[in-house]
Parts: structure tokens; sequence; C-alpha cells
């Protein structure tokens, strides 16, 4: 048996006529005969008593009617949800990010795509640079925003925004009006960096970017994330450069600065796989990409 006598067999049994059957299925009537009486060859079992007058479903035409209809229920509801998996309508999407990009366009990102695609389910993932590219290349993952950008041949990067770095100092310093600070001043705190591992990091760009300006950071903190670094700095032990999308959610115990003159920029990206077919991630890099076009931080 397969789905197009079954198909046949249900018009037949529902319409209790052969000629209505072939009407509402398109076809000549001779020919669903045929499909018929094959179908009851193939099942060893006669599904219709045949009168002169009219035909009446047998016990075994009973049976395959009520199991017939639950098949193509099923069926189509796999067609359905198959067809909206692959438009990417449904499924799951595992999201890997730096924690600095949630201050940044990212929650715009995720806001966007869930409002165009309510039913995929989303798991996003904090993680440093180096557990996103190796969640990246084992498949636990299948999208990150990353800073800076991953560096492998086997993942596509697609540019976002680029932002300047800034300071953020405890509120306890006195800067009087000044909303600029100058590196050499920098260099008589402890410079909080972050993460302390994997290296190398968002860290070790921070340091190229004060050796490269001409100074030194011999006052280092070292912590694990971003997060933790900003709670260091609002009780005062040191001063932290971060992105500058950063200084959009105040926190209490630390404010921000401009460094001037400007030492450096940070990339944040989003990234996957080159060999990745999913239509999830293709729709989520394409609204990300849109999103970064509107976003009012400088690229």
């Amino acid at each position: 048996m397969n789905f197009k006598q079954l198909t046949y067999f249900i018009a037949v049994a529902e319409e209790l006529h052969f000629g209505r059957a072939a009407e509402r299925l398109d076809m000549a009537q001779p020919p669903l005969s045929r499909q018929i009486k094959q179908l009851e060859e193939d099942l060893g079992a006669i599904l219709f008593n045949r009168g002169r007058s009219a035909i009446t479903l047998t016990q075994a035409g009973e049976r395959l009617l009520k199991r017939g209809k639950t098949i193509l229920a099923e069926l189509e509801d796999t067609q359905l949800e198959v067809r909206r998996l692959g438009q990417g309508a449904e499924g799951r999407l595992r999201i890997g990010f730096v924690g600095s990009a949630t201050f940044g366009i990212m929650p715009n990102i995720i806001r966007s795509y869930r409002a165009n695609y309510p039913d995929v389910n989303l798991s996003l993932i904090p993680m440093n640079n180096a557990e996103l590219h190796r969640s990246l290349v084992s498949r636990e993952l299948d999208v990150v925003f990353a800073r800076p950008t991953l560096k492998d041949p086997e993942f596509l990067s697609k540019h976002l925004v680029e932002e300047r770095l800034i300071l953020a100092l405890p509120d306890i310093v006195d800067t009087g009006n000044r909303t600029v600070a100058k590196l050499e001043r920098l260099m008589t705190h402890h410079l909080i960096l972050y993460p302390e591992r994997p290296r190398p990091s968002y860290a070790d760009m921070v340091l190229k970017a004060v050796e490269d300006a001409g100074f030194e950071a011999p006052l280092r903190i070292w912590c694990m994330d971003l997060q933790t670094a900003l709670s260091l700095v609002a009780v005062g032990e040191g001063v932290c450069i971060v992105p500058e999308s950063v200084a959009n959610a105040p926190r209490k115990g630390m404010k921000f600065l401009n460094i001037e003159p400007e030492i450096a920029r940070t990339e944040l990206s989003v990234n996957y796989r080159l060999d990745e077919q999913g239509v999830h991630v293709k729709n989520f890099v394409n609204i990300a990409q849109k999103v970064a076009r509107k976003s009012p931080v400088k690229k």
C-alpha cells in the first residue's frame, strides 16, 4: 500500500461512490476502480461491499479508513513541520557570545530574530573567544558573536560594528568635569584585564593598544570575564578598558571616560562554520547584518 492508493481509498470510502470519488480526485473512474482493486489484492482483504445500487465498507475497510485518516493527518503534520524547519520557522538555534556583546546591538538582533521567527528555540550561551572558537569547531554552537573576529579557515565572519575603546573607572576618582582621560594618567591605577585565560584574548588586544601608544601597564589585575572586571572597577580596585557600548548600561560605583588620543577600536562580528547549510543560521546572520546597518554605533 502506498500513499496514492491510501488517498484513493479514503476518497471512495468517504463518498461511497466511485463516480463522485473520481470527480473529487480529478481522474477517470476506471483507473480509480483498478487502483482500489489492486489495493485489495495487495492487502489481501475486501474493503468494499459492492451492491447493485450502493457500496458499503467492510470491517476491514472501516478499520483502514480510521487508521488511514490518522496516517494522512500525521503525514500532513510531518510535511508541515519539515517545511517549517526547512524555512527556519521552527527548530533551534544555539548562539554563543562574548559578554560585552550584550551591551551593544546583540539584544536588538535577538529581539528582531524572535519577532520574525517566534517558534525557533534559542539557546544563548556566554563564553570567551577561545571557548566560542572551540564550540563552533565541535558544532556545539551554530553561530557566535565574537570580539575580536575568530580566525579560522573553516569559519565565515561577518562584520557588525566597530567601537572605540573607552575607560571604566571608579566614581570615587575625582575627574572634575572632564569627559576624557589621558592614557598616561591611567598607568597610575591598576589595569583590570580579562579574560585571564585562555590566551591570546581581548586582554592581549588591550595590552597591545596600550603598548603601541607608548605606555606599559605594570599594575595588572586579572579576572575571567567582563562582569567581574566591572565589579572590581565599581569597588575601586582599578580601571578597565572596555568597548564603548559598555557605557550604554550605567552601573553603580563607576563612570566612563573617552580615551584621548584614541588608542584602538574593537570589532564585534558574527561567526559561523563555512560548511553550515542550515537556514536558521542564514536567517539569523541576515537579520544581524540588517540590524547592524541601522545601528547608530560607528562602523
